[in-house]
């Protein structure tokens, strides 16, 4: 195993969160666990390609063992399938939680918040070039977004390189659609969707998502108009505006919910420790991209209310007039109007609820799932429509696992000791040992922090490396973009009103509610 090992420690739960979220006393106090410099320097190299946080060697070789040991712990009906027993159908799934003694809802998020998390990966993040379980040098591999968490997922170009993103009348303002009985991203006749990245139409809830953002800059560019700003400053106003506010939304609410308010306080206050690209080079780490931030696969549910009245025809015995659907369901591939919640469809019950996603008020929201080692069912089995190559395998787990060789990743343990946090020990995986490939002692990153979140975090939040890891590469990439708001003005306060009317802060139940998808707007 690693030449640290003997810096590995037993721990208590309370004794570790102490450790690792508390505040300013965690640059310090670290003693025989001190980060080794040599192991956290990062490579050089650009944001136009992905790089290295760590210089550490990679967890396991890879040899046909160790990939055989990884298909076998993401095999659908293995280790980390939760076995929710799809039979019952999604509406008991969600209304009797009974049903997946395996797979817990997590009571302090929303079912949203995993969408919210989708949504800010594909603005960030996207890898569609390099090989499934081949090595690869990030250095060299493209990483087709900007990692600035600029929102070019939504904007693309702008009206002038793009203009088929753009409403034809009125270029500050984006296309949107229906169809459905309320708005629908723009599509082609095939029903392909016509925005910046593909990606955020592989379920309803993303494409509901993308929607929401293109009302909210209409919205925000009639603002801008009713305020005199000249003409030739709208839509840059109204980008910029739409940006702050959703990076506002991204620190102020999404981090805290997924690593704890403590240790997001912690790294705006004291800083980046391991996260240190040099101005101009801030990449997008694989330690983040191919492992570390697929945690919220986790929190995914088997299944989901997508509104409360969109399916008037259904059978009242299963939930009519709601829209219940898996996430996603072999018997959806062909359908029109498919049974799951797919993307890539039209139809008029194919719209989002909100009030199931976020916290309204009026007691229809719906919990995620902890984040932990179990995943549920139906993402064992993808619809190769939702995988960028179009290429098996179509278990989630397993393609998540197998990255970790594509990309040579660090084993939990490593980065956990160049990290100087404690570290769990094989005795924390016995679950692996029959795998064999030593993966108890030397475990997948992704694996660990699912680990890490599970039995330090109570489910509730990531932890040790999960935690500081995801807080450090989103509050880095954000001071190093020169155009965000913490890089340009550390004391701006959101300016759009929030549900409540009142200004200074903001959240996604006040961008809903301003882009009018709120349930009162709609009358559900």
């Amino acid at each position: 195993m690693s030449r640290h090992n003997d810096h590995q420690t037993s721990l208590s739960r309370r004794g570790f969160l102490g450790g690792v979220t508390a505040g300013a006393a965690t640059a310090v106090a670290m003693g025989p666990h001190a980060a080794l410099a040599q192991d956290v320097a990062p490579a050089a190299t650009s944001p136009r390609f992905f790089g290295r946080m760590f210089n550490l060697p990679p967890f396991a070789p890879a040899n046909d063992q160790v990939r055989a040991a990884l298909r076998e712990l993401g095999r659908p009906g293995g280790l980390m399938d939760a076995r929710d027993p799809l039979r019952e159908g999604p509406v008991r799934l969600i209304t009797n939680p009974e049903l997946s003694p395996n797979n817990v809802d997590n009571p302090f998020h929303t079912a949203g918040t995993t969408f919210f998390g989708q949504f800010i990966d594909h603005d960030f993040t996207f890898d569609n070039n390099s090989p499934l379980g081949i090595p690869t040098n990030p250095e060299t591999s493209p990483n087709t977004r900007n990692p600035t968490l600029s929102l070019d997922s939504v904007y693309g170009g702008g009206p002038n390189v793009n203009p088929e993103f753009y409403d034809p009348a009125d270029r500050a303002k984006f296309r949107v659609e229906s169809g459905g009985l309320f708005e629908d991203v723009p599509r082609r006749a095939d029903n392909v969707a016509i925005i910046a990245d593909p990606r955020n139409d592989e379920n309803l809830m993303i494409s509901g998502m993308q929607a929401a953002f293109l009302l909210f800059h209409n919205r925000v560019v009639d603002q801008l108009r009713s305020q005199g700003v000249p003409a030739n400053q709208v839509f840059a106003e109204a980008r910029r505006l739409v940006t702050w506010h959703y990076q506002w939304i991204i620190v102020h609410e999404f981090l805290p919910q997924i690593i704890g308010f403590g240790i997001t306080q912690d790294i705006l206050r004291n800083g980046r420790r391991f996260y240190r690209p040099i101005p101009g080079q801030h990449f997008m780490p694989v330690e983040f991209q191919g492992a570390t931030y697929r945690f919220g696969h986790s929190m995914i549910r088997p299944s989901y209310r997508a509104n409360l009245r969109g399916d008037p025809g259904g059978n009242p015995a299963t939930g009519a007039p709601a829209f219940f659907g898996f996430i996603f369901d072999p018997a959806g591939e062909g359908q029109r109007d498919p049974v799951d919640l797919r993307g890539g469809a039209r139809a008029p019950r194919r719209f989002i609820g909100w009030q199931t996603f976020f916290n309204f008020g009026d007691g229809q929201v719906r919990a995620n799932k902890r984040i932990d080692t179990r995943i549920s069912t139906p993402l064992f089995n993808l619809p190769l429509a939702t995988i960028p190559s179009g290429d098996p395998p179509t278990s989630l787990p397993q393609r998540n696992l197998l990255r970790h060789l594509t990309w040579s990743l660090p084993s939990g343990q490593r980065i956990a000791t160049a990290m100087g946090i404690p570290v769990l020990g094989p005795d924390s995986f016995p679950e692996l040992r029959p795998l064999g490939a030593g993966l108890d002692a030397s475990t997948p990153l992704w694996y660990y922090i699912l680990k890490e979140g599970q039995v330090l975090g109570d489910g509730i939040t990531l932890a040790g490396v999960g935690a500081r890891l995801t807080g450090e590469v989103f509050i880095g990439l954000l001071e190093l973009d020169p155009a965000s708001y913490l890089a340009t003005d550390r004391n701006w306060r959101p300016t759009l009103p929030r549900r409540t009317g009142s200004t200074g802060d903001f959240t996604m139940v006040g961008l809903l509610t301003f882009a009018r998808v709120d349930p009162a707007s709609r009358g559900q």
